[in-house]
């Protein structure tokens, strides 16, 4: 009984991605109650429910979940068509059947997430997920062209979650990380948001009017503002000049005979230095002297953390 109720709970959520404690008591045939400690296993289970009490609150799924690709083995899968079919014969219920249609259509083979511009391929999915980044960008950029609002749970650099409501103008893909730049209800203002920073996302199903927005103003050098530019020269050992070249681009690599060097003017701070010691013993800072001195103390640091251990 309580396995066939929470299989119910996911996948009514699955189908109307909003509903309330009561509508879900009713169709299970069990308490509020049950239903709340139904919803907290299924939690933490991994299935991302969002529980938002008050006025307009409810139940929800993001919009951004679906059923992962390992949530059945093929023998489960089958076992699961079947067992809705058997139900659905005996029940006539219409959330069974919509459940059972996703997983008749459903295609099981292996695919990536392509998107598709013009001419411009790119590949969203992350090394490791589960299709998890490239469904999220998806409803993105569904809500951008159809100018539909967005709520979302979205986490900051230091850890701290938010809730908001935006309206989605464009997705912006700069240095391998993708934003998406739109107007914050909550700070009456455009934002960027890191796409991998948002928890979840659900189409509210309000949509809003387009704000003229002059593209070749976009804040383009969003967390850089304030740095202060540095002229840096490297020199590369020839392991890591691929990266380098991916980095900095090819203009600014010099190659004479065996010797391999790069300069360009990059913003200073944590994020310089970080990725300079991302490259590992492949490269090395020529100048300034002052940048290569906070390396060496990172890497004295860094040396020291694993000699105690």
């Amino acid at each position: 009984m309580k396995f066939q109720a929470m299989l119910k709970i996911l996948f009514t959520l699955l189908k109307k991605r909003k509903t309330s404690a009561a509508e879900l008591a009713i169709a299970c045939g069990v308490s509020e109650r049950s239903v709340h400690r139904y919803l907290e296993e299924l939690i933490v289970s991994g299935v991302p429910v969002d529980i938002i009490r008050g006025r307009g609150g409810g139940i929800f799924l993001p919009d951004t979940y679906k059923l992962p690709e390992s949530f059945f083995t093929q023998e489960e899968y089958t076992a699961a068509v079947n067992a809705l079919g058997a139900l659905y014969e005996q029940m006539h219920d219409e959330t069974v059947k919509s459940a059972l249609d996703k997983l008749v259509s459903r295609q099981k083979a292996d695919r990536r997430s392509l998107a598709l511009s013009g001419n411009i391929v790119v590949d969203c999915g992350t090394w490791g997920d589960a299709y998890d980044f490239s469904d999220k960008l998806k409803v993105l950029e569904d809500a951008a062209a159809d100018a539909e609002c967005l709520d979302l749970l979205y986490i900051d650099r230091a850890g701290k979650e938010s809730r908001r409501t935006i309206e989605p103008h464009l997705l912006v893909y700069k240095q391998n990380i993708w934003y998406v730049y739109a107007w914050c209800r909550k700070r009456s203002d455009f934002r960027l948001f890191k796409v991998g920073r948002i928890r979840s996302a659900r189409k509210t199903g309000e949509f809003f009017e387009r704000r003229e927005i002059d593209r070749t103003a976009l804040p383009l050098h969003f967390g850089f503002e304030n740095a202060e530019l540095t002229e840096v020269k490297f020199s590369v050992d020839k392991k890591a000049l691929p990266d380098m070249e991916e980095w900095l681009g090819i203009d600014n690599i010099r190659i004479a005979g065996e010797n391999v060097t790069a300069e360009a003017t990059l913003p200073g701070g944590e994020v310089l230095l970080s990725k300079i010691l991302s490259f590992g013993d492949g490269i090395k800072v020529l100048s300034p002297a002052s940048l290569a001195e906070q390396v060496k103390e990172r890497a004295r640091r860094l040396a020291a953390a694993y000699a105690d251990g």
